[in-house]
């Protein structure tokens, strides 16, 4: 359960995020088993976090992209099953090496790695923001936000050269603090790729009572996306919460999508036609009010 919640936050969480969907007594005998690890004050990982750094080293390699993400403590939208291993272009690797990571072949001079074991925040997220598909970037980068590494991102944005440096520059302008967790960077991923829908996360909206403070918000149309999770928000008071909240919003003229972890996640096409539809619609009917800021 413990892990199945850590998986769906990215592979990383604070205590608060674990706190409130199991108990103390579930944390604490998933550390003393081993299957989650506290990396930091009030942040704990996936015990696959600790065996990737050994693999590495194994390999005489170091960590690179989401593995090298999650070492920072950065949430991703998919655990690697096997962590991604940078190691120079002329070393060689037995079956079985191979076989124990996602192999990239490349070299990083000392500065590019920090603690010998992965590459460092800047180069991480350059090589995220760059290769990953922008659902995947996106997350890693509001991470990174959300952790207070703002400076890195500038860096990255600064940093990044040739072939894909204007992605990294708009993706590292896109990370956004607000967003929760992967699942609500994902879906935000969704909606910029639609045309007519620009979405803000967390944004106020101060035209109902009492105020609500959405997942996603267009402003302009009255599009409210909610990236909604049973297992996270499931208990009967929630429930309620929810439901007068989203009456109150649609009573004001809102259009209110909700959208299951399991369709963001993996059938993204659904969302998109969803999305497309529903901007489209709006577009065409046009909307007389704006909410308060």
């Amino acid at each position: 359960m413990l892990e199945d919640v850590l998986t769906a936050l990215g592979g990383v969480a604070t205590r608060a995020q674990l706190l409130a969907v199991v108990s103390r007594s579930e944390l604490d005998r998933a550390l003393r088993t081993g299957a989650v690890v506290r990396m930091a004050r009030d942040r704990y990982a996936l015990s696959s976090t600790d065996t990737a750094v050994a693999t590495a080293h194994a390999l005489s390699g170091v960590l690179c992209l989401t593995s090298a993400a999650l070492h920072h403590g950065w949430a991703v939208k998919t655990v690697p099953q096997r962590p991604h291993v940078a190691v120079p272009k002329n070393r060689r690797l037995s079956a079985e090496q191979r076989g124990s990571a996602v192999i990239h072949r490349a070299t990083h001079p000392p500065d590019d790695v920090v603690d010998g074991l992965a590459t460092t925040k800047d180069v991480t997220l350059v090589q995220c923001l760059r290769s990953l598909p922008h659902d995947e970037a996106l997350a890693v980068a509001d991470s990174a936000a959300r952790a207070g590494d703002l400076a890195a991102l500038r860096r990255a944005g600064r940093l990044a050269r040739g072939t894909g440096a204007a992605r990294v520059r708009a993706l590292a302008a896109q990370a956004r603090a607000e967003a929760a967790n992967p699942f609500e960077s994902v879906l935000r991923s969704i909606a910029l790729g639609i045309d007519g829908l620009e979405v803000e996360p967390q944004r106020l909206i101060t035209s109902v009572t009492p105020w609500a403070r959405p997942d996603l918000v267009d402003r302009r149309l009255r599009i409210v996306l909610e990236a909604d999770s049973f297992e996270w928000h499931g208990d009967r008071a929630a429930l309620r919460r929810d439901a007068r909240r989203y009456n109150l919003l649609v009573a004001d003229g809102w259009v209110v999508l909700r959208f299951a972890w399991e369709d963001v996640m993996h059938d993204p096409d659904h969302v998109r036609a969803v999305l497309r539809a529903v901007t489209a619609r709006r577009t065409e009917v046009g909307c007389s009010r704006c909410p308060a800021a």
